[in-house]
C-alpha cells in the first residue's frame, strides 16, 4: 500500500528556487553561521508549506493577509512570542531580499507589527461538527487512518499540539483505557480515552504504522510522518485544516480549538471542574474556569436543577 502525502507538502520549484536565492545571498553577503542558514530555511519552508495549502505558488504573490495568518496559525499551535518573532523576522528578510532583488513589486511586510501574547480564547466546536471533523480522512488509505487516529485522539484526550505529537506506543494503556502525557515541564498525567479513540489507534497500529516507518529506531513515537519520525505541529495543522475545510466548517478550526471543544463539552454535560483541570494538566483551577466559556443561561440551569436550593 502507498503512503499518501498528507503530512508534508512538496514545494513548489518556484518558491524552492526563492528560497535557494535567498540563503545563497545571505551566505555570500552577510556571511552568517551554518545554524543561522538552517533556521533561516526551516522557517522560511514551514512559511512556504502554509502558503502551498493556500494554493499560493510563489512567495511574491502571496498577500500581506497571508503572513498575518500564517502568524495567527503559529499563536494557535502553541508556539512562544520570541518563536513567533523568529519567524517574522525570517520572513520580512525574505520579502526585503525579494523586493531589492526585483523578483517582487513589493514588500508585503513592511505593515506587521511584531506578535504579542495572544488572550483570545479560542471558539468551541459543536459535537455535531467535531463528528463531521472526525468522518473527513479517507480511512481506506494508511495515511486517513493516521490521520483519523491523531483526530479521535486530540478530541477524546483533550491534548495540547505538542504532548500529541510527543505521544509514544507505550503511554497507551489499552486495558486501563488511559494515557499518559508528558505536558509542561515534562509534567506527568494521566488521562481517560475513550474506546472510539482506542480503536483507531489500534488500527492504525495494526495496518498503517508500520508503513510509515523508514528507520528501527522511532523513539516509539505513536504518530509518524513519512519519514518514519515525529510530525511536527504544522502537519497536525494540516491534517486538522484539511479535515475542517472538506467537512464545510465555516470557523478556522485549529487544533487547540478541539481541546477548548473538549473541555467546554465535558463541562456542559456536568463533569467535576476539578476533574477536567486535572485532565487539561492546569496547574492552577482559575485556569480551567477561564478556559471554559459556559453562558450565564447554561450557569443559572445548573444551579436550579443541582443545588438543593435552587
Amino acid at each position: 500500500m502507498k503512503i499518501e502525502n498528507v503530512d508534508r507538502m512538496e514545494l513548489t520549484k518556484e518558491i524552492q528556487r526563492e528560497i535557494n536565492q535567498f540563503i545563497q545571498f545571505i551566505s555570500l553577503e552577510k556571511g552568517l553561521s551554518d545554524n543561522t542558514r538552517m533556521s533561516y530555511g526551516h522557517d522560511l519552508k514551514q512559511y512556504a508549506e502554509f502558503l502551498n495549502s493556500k494554493k499560493i505558488n510563489s512567495f511574491s504573490k502571496a498577500e500581506t493577509g497571508n503572513i498575518n495568518e500564517f502568524m495567527q496559525v503559529l499563536d494557535e499551535l502553541g508556539l512562544s512570542v520570541p518563536s513567533r518573532s523568529r519567524y517574522l523576522s525570517s520572513i520580512r528578510s525574505l520579502y526585503k531580499f525579494l523586493f531589492s532583488s526585483g523578483i517582487a513589486d513589493k514588500n508585503i511586510t513592511d505593515v506587521i507589527d511584531l506578535p504579542k501574547a495572544s488572550r483570545k480564547l479560542p471558539d468551541t466546536l459543536t459535537i455535531e461538527d467535531i463528528n463531521n471533523i472526525l468522518e473527513q480522512p479517507d480511512t481506506n488509505k494508511p495515511a486517513g487512518i493516521r490521520d483519523r487516529a491523531i483526530l479521535e485522539t486530540m478530541y477524546a484526550c483533550g491534548l495540547r499540539v505538542s504532548e500529541l505529537c510527543s505521544l509514544k506506543q507505550r503511554d497507551v494503556i489499552f486495558d486501563a483505557e488511559i494515557i499518559r502525557v508528558f505536558g509542561k515541564g515534562a509534567k506527568e498525567r494521566i488521562v481517560p480515552i475513550g474506546s472510539s479513540a482506542l480503536k483507531w489507534i489500534t488500527e492504525y497500529i495494526k495496518k498503517a504504522r508500520h508503513l510509515f516507518i523508514k528507520k528501527s529506531d522511532t523513539d516509539d513515537i505513536l504518530f509518524l510522518n513519512q519519514r518514519g519520525t515525529k510530525l511536527s505541529r504544522m502537519s497536525i495543522w494540516k491534517i486538522l485544516d484539511y479535515s475542517a475545510r472538506h467537512a464545510k466548517i465555516n470557523v478556522h478550526v485549529h487544533p487547540h480549538m478541539l481541546r477548548h471543544s473538549f473541555a467546554t463539552h465535558l463541562l456542559e454535560g456536568g463533569a467535576d471542574l476539578r476533574a477536567v483541570q486535572e485532565m487539561l494538566g492546569h496547574s492552577d483551577i482559575s485556569t480551567t474556569q477561564i478556559y471554559t466559556h459556559l453562558d450565564r443561561d447554561y450557569i443559572k440551569e445548573v444551579h436550579k436543577t443541582f443545588h438543593p436550593r435552587g
